[in-house]
This record gives structure tokens, C-alpha cells and sequence, in this order.
């Protein structure tokens, strides 16, 4: 029976051993600056706002463009014998002999008043730069998902390396326990708790092995799905942590977010747009003029060469362009409202991240201030004590437990406090991302994966 327990024990280790092997066999590591890099490099929904940004410049172009004229030419009395027994001075007076055709030349020149070209121009301008807000919004927002996406996977991972340590931690306790009760040092229920303790520490690595798989997944689906991304491993990389007005107090960070926000930016720019719009729609009461000008020869007429002049101006008397007026100032309205309510959400953003991110460093710094050294020394005592049998194997079992637990809170703290760091940096429109990442976030709009 005992040799049995030796060899069911000794084809475990085997197993978790060959396990760990394949697990790791293909890993790619990747730090987090790479997968940013990665991100700004295959990201479509970048791309899409970067082509929002040209489409704003094409419209920029339209609005600055003058009308072009109208040039005309007319010519009648084309038959086979026009004009004939007339007796103007033009024309001769055979008639056996054709005047010839009359022809004319005309010109045509819009000429828009009260400076609405001028308007169009200026919205058109605030309608470029608020794309160009919303494409470094949109960067602002994408990257913090790409970070939490990357802590995920790193604190799975943690997960599962603290797993696989338990797992070898018992493995070797539960060869130098077979040994003791051979010898009659432990009980046999002793022996099984421990064994039992340590089924229940694969059953945990299986579970973290679980948790890393999906955590790849996750990455690898905002990623786009590069090549070996499914053998992503997340660096151990945590944030260097730098001054981005955490010991600020609220209020001043609030309004160093309303200056900084690009979504807040956007918005103040749709509503500069707007009341440009809403100016250029009330100037439309201003007739615009239309030069006309022309030259006519027609042997039909007694002065066979004419020039005219002309000015033709559409009166506003049916429609007084009232409705354009409403509309632009419904629209002036709604973006005014949009500024008000991007504000509110600001205000909200950064309260919530900065009660997050000092919440997160507290705790990571009660950890490190002797927690873990404790938990460690604890887990240690435990097990010389029960190895002289000192201790039951209850209180081993326990010491066991709380230090995974203490383990797996501190993995956990780090990553929160990583991510509310993150997050601060968002809420407050902060750029914190290395030059190398930066680099291809500027390059990677213009490339095609």
C-alpha cells in the first residue's frame, strides 16, 4: 500500500512537472510598452478616426473654395438664309446673301456677401481640430484598455506561479511525510489531510492555467489578434510611477482635467462650430450677387456689336431662411449642453480614480511595510514546528492557506494599484506612455496592418 502511495505521488510530480513544461515550452514574453506598440500598429479603429481627420481637412478645402464662374455661348439664327430683307445697318443688304448668325458671350460671377465664406471657413476649421480631439481621445481611451488587458494577464499569470510554488511546496512535503509515516512519526489522517491539501492545490493550478488562457484571449482579441498571441507573456512591468498631480488636492485636479481632457476639447470646439453655424445661418437673410457680363454680335441688330452688364439678386420674400436660423441654434444648443455634461463626467472621472489610486498605494504599501515578510516567516515556523511535531497539522494546514492568501491579495493590490494609476492618468488626460510607443502611436494611424 505504501509503495503504491510512493508511486501515485511520484507520477503527480511527473505529471505537474511535464504540465508546467508545455505551459511555458511557447511563451512569448512582451512588456507593456510592446503591446501598446503593437496596438498603435494594427488598430482599425484608429485608423477609422485618423481617415475622420482627413475628411474634415477635404471639407476645410470645400469651405475656403470660391465659386467658380459661368462662362456662356449662344448662337442662333442659324438657318440656311437668316435675316434676310432686313435693313439693319449690320446686314447686308443683298438679298441674295446671308447676315450670318448672331452670337453671344456671356460671364458669370457669384459673389457672396456679409462674410459667409469667411464662417464657413472658421467652422470648417473648428470641425477639423475637434476630429483631431476625438483621435487623441480615442487614443487616450484605447490605451487604457490595452494596459488593463495587460494586467489581467500579468496578475493571472501571478496566480498561477504562486499556484505551481504550492503545488511543488507540497510535492516535497508530501515525499518527506510518506517517509514519516513509514516510521510512525505522523498519523495516516495527518498523511491525508495533506494529501487532500495538495489535490486541492493542483485543482488551484488548473484554475490559474484557466484564468492565463482567457487572459491571453482577452489581449490578444483588443490586440487584433497578432501572430503567437495566444503564447503572450505579460512581463512582470509595473508603472513608473511619476507626478501627475496625485498630491494635488481634488479641486485642483479637476481643472487641470478640464484643461487637459481632449473629449472636453472636442466638445468646446463642436459648440465654437456651431455658433459660427448659427452666424452663418442668420447672415443668409444677406442676398448673395451675381455679376453678369457679356458680349453679342448680331448682324440682326442695327449695332452689330454690344456689351451688357448685369446684377442679379435673389429676394428673400417667401423664405426669410427662419428655419435654417432655428435649426443652427437648437444645434448650438445641444453642443453647448454636450460641454456641460462632458464636464459633469470630468469632474466625476477624477474624483473616483483619485479616491481609487490612494486606496490602491495605501494598500500596497501596508503590504510592503512587513506583511509579506510576516506571512512568509509564518508559513515557515508552521512547517519546521510540524516537521518536529511541534504543531499539528492543522495549524500547517492554516499557515499554508494564509499565506497563499496573503500572496494572492498582494498580486492583487499591485495590479489594482497599476491600473488606478492608469486610470488617474486618463481621468486626467494625461500622456504617460514611453517615447517608443508614443512614436509608433503618432506612425501607426497612417500604416495598414
Amino acid at each position: 500500500m505504501q509503495t503504491k502511495r510512493i508511486i501515485y505521488s511520484a507520477a503527480l510530480g511527473l505529471l505537474g512537472a511535464m504540465l508546467t513544461f508545455q505551459v511555458h515550452a511557447q511563451n512569448v514574453p512582451i512588456s507593456l510598452d510592446e503591446a501598446l506598440t503593437l496596438f498603435y500598429q494594427r488598430n482599425l479603429d484608429l485608423i477609422a478616426a485618423q481617415y475622420n481627420i482627413d475628411q474634415s481637412r477635404a471639407d476645410a478645402v470645400i469651405a475656403a473654395a470660391i465659386p467658380n464662374p459661368t462662362l456662356g455661348v449662344q448662337i442662333s439664327e442659324i438657318s440656311n438664309r437668316p435675316n434676310m430683307g432686313s435693313n439693319a445697318s449690320g446686314c447686308n443688304h443683298d438679298v441674295n446673301v446671308s447676315c450670318g448668325p448672331a452670337e453671344y458671350f456671356s460671364f458669370s460671377q457669384l459673389i457672396e456677401v456679409a462674410g459667409k465664406r469667411g464662417l464657413r471657413i472658421q467652422s470648417s476649421g473648428f470641425a477639423t481640430q475637434a476630429a483631431e480631439s476625438d483621435f487623441r481621445d480615442a487614443v487616450r481611451i484605447f490605451s487604457n484598455m490595452v494596459e488593463d488587458a495587460y494586467y489581467d494577464l500579468l496578475l493571472a499569470q501571478k496566480n498561477r506561479w504562486l499556484a505551481q510554488e504550492i503545488v511543488d511546496h507540497y510535492q516535497t512535503l508530501s515525499k518527506a511525510n510518506q517517509l514519516r509515516m513509514s516510521s510512525g512519526d505522523i498519523a495516516e489522517s495527518d498523511f491525508l489531510r495533506v494529501k487532500m491539501e495538495a489535490m486541492r492545490a493542483h485543482s488551484d493550478l488548473d484554475t490559474a492555467q484557466t484564468a492565463v488562457e482567457q487572459a491571453q484571449a482577452g489581449l490578444a482579441v483588443i490586440l487584433r489578434w497578432p501572430n503567437d498571441s495566444l503564447h503572450f507573456e505579460a512581463k512582470e512591468q509595473w508603472p513608473d510611477i511619476k507626478d501627475i498631480g496625485q498630491n494635488l488636492s481634488k479641486d485642483e485636479l479637476m481643472n487641470k482635467a478640464l484643461q487637459q481632457r481632449p473629449d472636453l476639447l472636442a466638445d468646446k470646439q463642436r459648440a465654437a462650430q456651431a455658433e459660427r453655424e448659427l452666424e452663418l445661418a442668420r447672415r443668409l437673410k444677406y442676398p448673395d450677387v451675381t455679376v453678369n457680363a457679356g458680349y453679342a454680335r448680331d448682324p440682326s441688330n442695327n449695332a452689330l456689336n454690344s456689351f451688357f452688364v448685369g446684377v442679379s439678386v435673389p429676394v428673400p420674400v417667401f423664405d426669410q431662411y427662419q428655419g435654417q436660423s432655428d435649426k443652427a441654434a437648437v444645434a448650438l444648443n445641444q453642443n453647448q449642453l454636450a460641454v456641460e455634461q462632458t464636464e459633469l463626467s470630468i469632474r466625476n472621472d477624477v474624483a473616483n480614480a483619485l479616491a481609487t489610486w490612494n486606496s490602491a498605494d495605501k494598500i500596497v504599501q501596508r503590504f510592503q511595510s512587513g506583511l509579506l515578510d510576516d506571512a512568509l516567516a509564518v508559513r515557515n515556523s508552521a512547517e519546521l514546528a510540524y516537521s518536529k511535531g511541534a504543531t499539528g497539522v492543522l495549524d500547517f494546514i492554516e499557515a499554508q492557506r494564509s499565506y497563499k492568501n496573503v500572496m494572492r491579495d498582494y498580486s492583487q493590490a499591485m495590479i489594482n494599484r497599476a491600473n488606478a494609476y492608469y486610470d488617474l492618468a486618463k481621468a486626467l488626460g494625461e500622456e504617460i506612455a514611453n517615447d517608443n510607443a508614443a512614436n509608433n502611436k503618432a506612425q501607426a494611424p497612417t500604416q495598414l496592418p
